[in-house]
């Protein structure tokens, strides 16, 4: 099975944003070492706990500092942006580093109403032609614009010898199918979706066999994680992210990632406690052992040979140490 990282750059409390994008660098210089098979920088704007706006600048940094691991966006969100400026910067990652750069695209607005109107606009206006988008942008990719089309001899330079390697990522049926529709690998979001993610995958994949049978479909899963030295750790660890979305769901957590302690002295109500728990049943928290075992049980009910994990801690150093210890029990290197 191989493993990769989806980083969404979190600022814990009493930490900065240089603090946050500092250890986005480091994680994915040691992930590079571990035998990670990519790094993928989250898109958010104006959200309070995360600190990359611009994936595409954090990728030219972590592909300076590392020599294998596959870079990637998780995600562009296309409907904010011209497709021929996507395809020129991931072009671009992709003439800087050979045969290692990804581009995954979505479709979220990544931040408030007020945040998505300053960055472009009519948004909802932008996602209903996500689809026409996202044509354009495989076109640009693949320099395959018909003969007598506007863009026919327009190409996103530089031209690079290994093209970016097109994803869609989603968290429902809608964006399975699209991705279907458009031949391109999809990445599924485990740790945001509350669908049935196995019966979503699947119809991506069967919609790809029927309408496009000799492709051969790239799945990634995306799961959120927490890995400690003891189950009793990992647990205690996981406190801080979920409080975390309980105070974004309210409209507070704009200091970033609580602390522990400040997590175990919260005044939880009943209803609260409830969410708690539903976040956990989507998490995987344990020992090294206990955390493949939840791993590999996840990969076969998806059937895919690829999940990608997110790690929410308040400690930058417990995040390293969680994908360090589950790389050392699943021998990565």
């Amino acid at each position: 099975m191989k493993l990769s990282i989806l980083d969404q750059s979190p600022i814990s409390e009493e930490h900065t944003a240089n603090d946050a994008l500092s250890s986005t660098i480091e994680l994915a210089e040691k992930a590079d070492q571990l035998g990670f098979t990519r790094y993928w920088v989250a898109e958010h704007h104006d959200m309070s706990g995360l600190a990359s706006p611009a994936p595409d600048i954090m990728l030219a940094m972590i592909g300076s500092r590392t020599k294998e691991i596959r870079l990637g966006a998780g995600a562009v969100l296309l409907p904010h942006y011209k497709a021929y400026n996507v395809a020129e910067r991931y072009n671009l990652l992709a003439t800087l580093f050979p045969n290692r750069v990804d581009v995954g695209i979505g479709r979220a607005p990544g931040g408030s109403a007020e945040a998505s109107m300053a960055l472009s606009g009519d948004f909802l206006a932008n996602v209903r032609d996500m689809p026409d988008k996202l044509d354009e942008l495989l076109h640009f990719l693949h320099n395959d614009f018909p003969e007598g089309h506007l863009y026919h001899n327009v190409k996103p330079s530089p031209v690079p010898k290994n093209l970016p390697v097109p994803w869609l990522l989603g968290t429902s049926e809608k964006s399975a199918v699209l991705a279907a529709e458009k031949r391109m690998h999809y990445a599924f979001g485990h740790f945001m979706s509350d669908q049935d993610g196995p019966t979503i995958v699947k119809r991506y994949r069967d919609s790809l066999s029927t309408t496009h049978p000799n492709t051969s479909p790239k799945v990634i899963v995306a799961v959120s994680a927490i890995c400690a030295e003891t189950t009793e750790e990992a647990e205690e660890l996981a406190l801080s992210g979920q409080l975390w979305k309980i105070q974004q769901a309210k409209g507070e957590g704009k200091n970033g990632i609580p602390s522990i302690e400040e997590a175990k002295s919260y005044a939880y109500t009943e209803e609260e406690v409830e969410d708690a728990e539903k976040q956990k049943e989507k998490m995987i928290i344990g020992n090294p052992k206990e955390v493949k075992e939840q791993l590999i049980n996840l990969q076969k009910v998806y059937n895919t040979e690829e999940l990608m994990i997110v790690t929410i801690t308040h400690s930058y150093k417990a995040r390293k140490k969680s994908y360090q210890l589950i790389a050392d029990e699943f021998n990565l290197q």
